[in-house]
């Protein structure tokens, strides 16, 4: 089955474009969901957005997006209006510059997700970009446009593809000296050979089997038995997946070229 993909566009390093596609590396779309239920009937309970003066419900034609202003004052702004202030980052990861790689603290990574090729014609930029990376031990950092938000991201590679990760922003992040500098720095040194054999003992290596759900699994097996108690029902048909955009791939190598050439122009010039 071919894989769905969360976002497609392209990534781009100077001249160097290439077609891609991204899609989240976790998943919870495993976990037991529960939809809410009409005891009487069996049938599902849907949502409505309710007017909260009429109490009327509202047209999906007439929802729109309010930003306040005031108590029960709005500025309205409507899908086109949204469109209208779209930015290049929502079909373009331009990488504008490159950090080392363990200068990125890990409390900043936030999501990651994988980043592939999505023409053929595009797999040698993509392998480009991505060893270049790879030999200088660097992350790219860019811009990309998820959910009508921006958000800062760094490319990782990673085997034979990249990990995008979303960063979160400064102002999320809490510094560690508020919690931790109160903690007593120095633990007993005749406790800490005790404390390494247990840890020796316990020692194995990582296997996702260590972090299993056991409450997941008690549900998915009700839920297995109660199955055998209906009869089952016919799925319903997938659609179609969309046809891929066309590529506008240009020459790696004449794209290579002409990008160090801007860049020496530009230095001599300033």
């Amino acid at each position: 089955m071919a894989p769905k993909y969360y976002w497609k566009g392209y990534l781009k390093l100077s001249l160097v474009t290439c077609p891609v596609a991204m899609t989240p590396a976790t998943s919870e779309s495993e976990k037991v969901r529960f939809h809410t239920l009409n005891k009487e009937t069996g049938n599902r309970v849907v949502s409505r957005y309710i007017d909260s003066v009429t109490g009327k419900p509202v047209k999906d034609e007439n929802e729109v997006k309010g930003y306040a202003r005031g108590e029960n004052d709005y500025v309205i702004l409507t899908e086109d209006d949204l469109d209208a202030v779209a930015l290049d980052t929502v079909k373009t990861i331009d990488i504008d510059k490159f950090v080392p790689a363990d200068s990125i603290e890990w409390i900043y990574l936030e999501k990651p997700h994988y980043l592939m090729p999505d023409d053929a014609v595009g797999n040698e930029a993509f392998a480009v970009i991505r060893d270049a990376m790879k030999a200088d031990e660097v992350f790219g950092v860019s811009k990309l446009v998820m959910g009508r938000r921006e958000r800062a991201v760094v490319l990782e590679p990673r085997g034979e593809g990249i990990v995008l990760w979303t960063l979160r922003f400064g102002d999320e992040v809490r510094p560690e000296e508020n919690y931790f500098e109160e903690i007593d720095e120095k633990a007993d040194p005749d406790l800490i050979p005790l404390v390494q054999k247990l840890i020796k003992q316990k020692t194995a290596r990582w296997s996702p089997d260590m972090v299993s759900d056991p409450i997941q699994e008690s549900l998915l097996r009700l839920i297995e038995e109660k199955k055998k108690l209906l009869k089952p029902k016919k799925a319903a048909k997938g659609r179609k997946e969309e046809a891929a955009p066309a590529s506008n791939v240009v020459n790696i190598m004449e794209a290579l070229r002409k990008s160090v050439e801007t860049d020496l122009k530009n230095k001599k010039a300033g």
